[in-house]
C-alpha cells in the first residue's frame, strides 16, 4: 500500500509517493507538485508492478555511456571493420557528447527528436544523422533488453513528421557501351578494371580482393568470396556484402582482357593492382578515374556507378530480374526492383505491345464474328 505525503522544500510544498517494490524493498518517488499528480504516478506505477513491467530506479540509473562499450564492442566482432570504424566515430563525434552522462531512464523521446533536429541544423548529411540515430537505439535496446527501460525511446521517430531525416533519392547515371569502352580506353594501366567493373557489376572492394584463382576461364565465372575495405591507407579483408559468395558471369571480350591481365601472375595473386597489395581507391578529384571521366567525356561519375551501368547494360540485353540480383549480389530481386525501378519503365510498354498481339493472335483464329439478321415483320 503506498503512502502519499507532503514535504516543504525552499520552492513550495512538493508530494512523495513512498510504495514498496516487488522485491519488498520501500522506495520513494519525490518532486510532485500537486497532490493528484501523485496520485496519478502511485495509479500508474501500480499497473506496472502488477503486468509485471515495473523497472527499479536504481536500473534505470546506468548512464548511456556505461552500455556503450559493451555494444561497440559487439559491433565490432560481428560486422565489417568499416562498418564497425563508423560506429565508433559516430558514438565519438556526435552521440557521447550529448548523452554519455544520461541515465537511459532519462532519455525522452522529445529529447531524442531535438537532437535530431539540432544535427540537421548544424548542417550534418541525413547520413550522419541517421546513423548516430542507430547508434543511441541499438545501445538502448540493449538497455531494454536488461530490463532497465521498458522502451526504447530513440525508436519509431516517423521521417514524414520530419522528426528524422530522409536519405535523399540519388539519381542513378548510366552509361552507355560506346561510353564505357571510352573510359576503359583512356584509363590506361586500369582499362581492364573499367570493364569488370562495367560488365560484372562487382563492388570496388570485391574486384581489388579478387585473385587469380577466383577466375574461371573455362566457365566464364568471377567467383567473388572477399571485400577488400579501404581504411585509411590500410585495408581489411572481409566477406562480401550480406556475407554471401557468389558467382558472377564474365562476357567473352571481359574475360580476354582478364587473361591480358593474369598472364605472369601465381593463383595467390591478385588480379589487380600489383599483385600483392590490394589497389587504393582512386582519389576524388584529381585521380586517375576522374581524370579517365574527363578525357572519356562522360557525365561525372564514381567507380561504385559502374555497377548501376552494370545493371543497366544487363536489363537491356534481356537479362531477368533474378540472374540480374544474382550477379550484383542483392538479398533478393526485390532490392535490385526497388534500387533500379526507372530500367523497367520500358517493360511496361512490353506487357501492352504483348497483350496487343495476343489479342490480335486470338481473335484471328476465331475469325469474323457471324451476324445474325432477323426476318423483317411487313405486318
Amino acid at each position: 500500500m503506498a503512502t502519499i505525503k507532503r514535504y516543504p522544500t525552499a520552492s513550495g510544498e512538493r508530494w512523495e509517493v513512498r510504495y514498496r517494490q516487488p522485491n519488498g524493498i520501500t522506495s520513494r518517488k519525490r518532486g510532485f507538485t500537486t497532490k493528484r499528480a501523485a496520485e496519478d504516478w502511485d495509479a500508474n506505477n501500480k499497473v506496472s508492478i502488477n503486468s509485471g513491467s515495473y523497472v527499479a530506479p536504481s536500473k534505470g540509473r546506468a548512464k548511456v555511456g556505461d552500455l556503450a562499450p559493451g555494444w561497440l564492442e559487439r559491433k565490432k566482432s560481428t560486422t565489417e571493420p568499416s562498418h564497425s570504424r563508423m560506429l565508433e566515430s559516430a558514438w565519438r563525434v556526435h552521440v557521447s557528447p550529448v548523452w554519455a552522462g544520461v541515465p537511459v531512464s532519462k532519455v525522452t523521446t522529445t529529447g531524442v527528436k531535438n537532437w535530431s533536429a539540432a544535427m540537421t541544423g548544424k548542417g550534418c548529411s541525413a547520413t550522419t544523422v541517421l546513423r548516430a540515430l542507430g547508434v543511441l537505439a541499438g545501445i538502448l535496446d540493449d538497455a531494454v533488453a536488461d530490463g532497465r527501460v521498458t522502451k526504447n525511446r530513440a525508436r519509431g521517430l516517423d521521417p514524414k513528421k520530419r522528426e528524422k531525416p530522409t536519405k535523399p533519392k540519388r539519381k542513378h547515371i548510366y552509361l552507355g557501351h560506346d561510353e564505357v569502352a571510352r573510359l576503359a580506353d583512356e584509363a590506361g594501366e586500369h582499362r581492364t578494371l573499367i570493364l569488370v567493373l562495367a560488365y560484372c557489376g562487382i563492388r570496388w572492394g570485391e574486384a581489388v580482393a579478387l585473385r587469380v584463382r577466383h577466375c574461371d576461364e573455362i566457365r566464364r565465372r568471377l567467383l567473388v568470396i572477399d571485400n577488400a575495405v579501404q581504411l585509411g591507407v590500410d585495408h581489411a579483408l572481409g566477406d562480401p556484402k550480406d556475407d554471401e559468395p557468389r558467382e558472377v558471369p564474365v562476357p567473352k571480350f571481359v574475360l580476354a582482357e582478364l587473361k591480358k591481365q593474369m598472364q605472369g601472375r601465381g593463383r595467390d595473386d591478385l588480379i589487380f593492382g600489383d599483385g600483392e597489395n590490394y589497389l587504393p581507391r582512386p582519389k576524388s578529384t584529381d585521380g586517375w578515374f576522374a581524370g579517365a571521366v574527363k578525357r572519356a567525356k562522360v557525365e561525372t561519375i564514381t567507380p561504385h556507378s559502374l555497377r548501376h551501368t552494370a545493371a543497366s547494360l544487363s536489363i537491356s540485353a534481356g537479362a531477368n530480374v533474378l540472374a540480374v540480383s544474382r550477379m550484383l549480389g542483392h538479398e533478393n530481386p526485390t532490392v535490385t526492383l526497388k534500387t533500379y525501378a526507372d530500367l523497367f519503365d520500358a517493360d511496361l510498354d512490353t506487357v501492352s505491345a504483348a497483350l496487343d498481339a495476343a489479342r490480335r493472335k486470338s481473335v484471328s483464329k476465331r475469325g469474323p464474328k457471324q451476324v445474325q439478321t432477323l426476318p423483317v415483320n411487313t405486318g
